[in-house]
């Protein structure tokens, strides 16, 4: 029996999507490995400052920017614990505003509280955004 044109094609389309999975990976084992902020260092003299997550992920594209991340500030003193502040806001976007009157150096962040963590659900994050193993990274902010 002769196989018709029609089935053939369809046998090759069949073959081009699972090489193509293959060689893209499987999107369900992709993981974020890690991330960055940059720029790392910034000072905000009367102005908003604009970070900028980059993720970097375990299968192509390896490298993400901008990475869409969760983000938040908190005050950076040499020997206290990180304690979350109101000094500073950070939108959604990784833009970042000291408020009047703040001054000092604080530390910007940005997580992911989607990949890194392997576990059972996680409900401890701490106000500074670390926790079960999530993936995140920090820089640092000066305000006049």
């Amino acid at each position: 029996m002769k196989a018709s044109p029609l089935a053939w094609a369809g046998a090759i389309a069949a073959a081009a999507v699972f090489i193509a999975g293959c060689i893209a990976g499987n999107p369900s084992n992709r993981e974020l490995e890690s991330l960055s902020i940059s720029p790392a260092t910034a000072a905000a003299n009367s102005s908003a400052v604009q970070f900028t997550a980059t993720g970097y992920w375990s299968t192509v594209p390896t490298t993400v920017t901008p990475q869409s991340a969760n983000w938040g500030a908190y005050t950076e003193m040499d020997s206290a614990p990180q304690s979350p502040t109101s000094d500073v806001t950070v939108c959604t976007t990784g833009l970042v505003t000291c408020a009047s009157g703040a001054q000092g150096t604080y530390a910007v962040f940005a997580w992911d509280p989607q990949y890194g963590y392997t576990g059972p659900v996680c409900n401890v994050i701490t106000a500074c955004g670390a926790g079960c193993g999530r993936v995140s990274a920090t820089a640092q902010l000066t305000c006049p």
